[in-house]
């Protein structure tokens, strides 16, 4: 659900986009989906997830507007521009890095599954370097995020974008925010926007609320 709803967020009119951590693709895909003639660069280190996501796009008809990179996205920049990485040159980095802090959660079984899930502030600050790195001038960077950890992933965005928004998403109306969508422009000086916090079903019931119900339909872009 965070990757579709972070593929939609992307706003219209961008030619290029990176999607760094891609797993299997999902969200560039439901990018794609809303822009073909968008192109996208997907970054992802675990060759089992890279597989599956040249796989799909070629399943859904995307392998002519997506590239797969076996990257590390934390790596340094001569190593990223040596895997085919980009430098200010895309016009939208989206993101859905690991979201436990280290030492927190539960583990996963295993030290693949592990890694997808955990991450420290220090790492997180790289995600973002390397996020503001790869993002042409004025070009917007968006993560997905839990709220309890906004703190770090706002600091980090704080020193290299302007223009920060923040749309805080909640299950239902009456529960605590659980997740972020944190949007950057690189090169803008506006100041930060917080938006009133959307939820995604009603007080009561299974059923989406129509502008997430269509987004996840495919038939809508996020508005925000």
């Amino acid at each position: 659900m965070d990757s579709v709803l972070l593929g939609a967020a992307v706003s219209e009119g961008g030619e290029r986009l990176l999607d760094l951590g891609s797993g299997v693709g999902t969200a560039a895909f439901v990018a794609l989906a809303h822009a073909p003639a968008c192109r996208a660069t997907l970054v992802e280190q675990n060759p089992d997830m890279a597989a599956l996501a040249r796989d799909n796009a070629v399943a859904n008809g995307f392998a002519g507007h997506a590239e797969i990179i076996e990257a590390d996205v934390t790596a340094k920049g001569a190593d990223r521009k040596a895997a085919g990485l980009l430098e200010n040159h895309y016009d939208a980095v989206i993101a859905n890095p690991p979201f436990f802090e280290s030492g927190a959660g539960t583990l996963a079984a295993t030290s693949d599954r592990a890694a997808a899930r955990h991450m420290d502030a220090a790492a997180l600050d790289l995600w973002v370097r390397t996020a503001a790195t790869s993002a042409a001038a004025n070009g917007e960077v968006i993560f997905i995020y839990p709220v309890e950890s906004l703190a770090p992933l706002l600091a980090a965005f704080s020193q290299r974008f302007g223009g920060l928004t923040i749309l805080p998403l909640t299950p239902r109306p009456d529960i605590p925010v659980n997740r972020v969508l944190l949007r950057g422009i690189k090169g803008s000086r506006a100041p930060l926007r917080m938006l009133a916090s959307r939820a995604l079903h009603d007080a009561e019931g299974r059923a989406f609320r129509p502008e997430f119900d269509a987004i996840f339909r495919g038939i809508a872009r996020l508005d925000w």
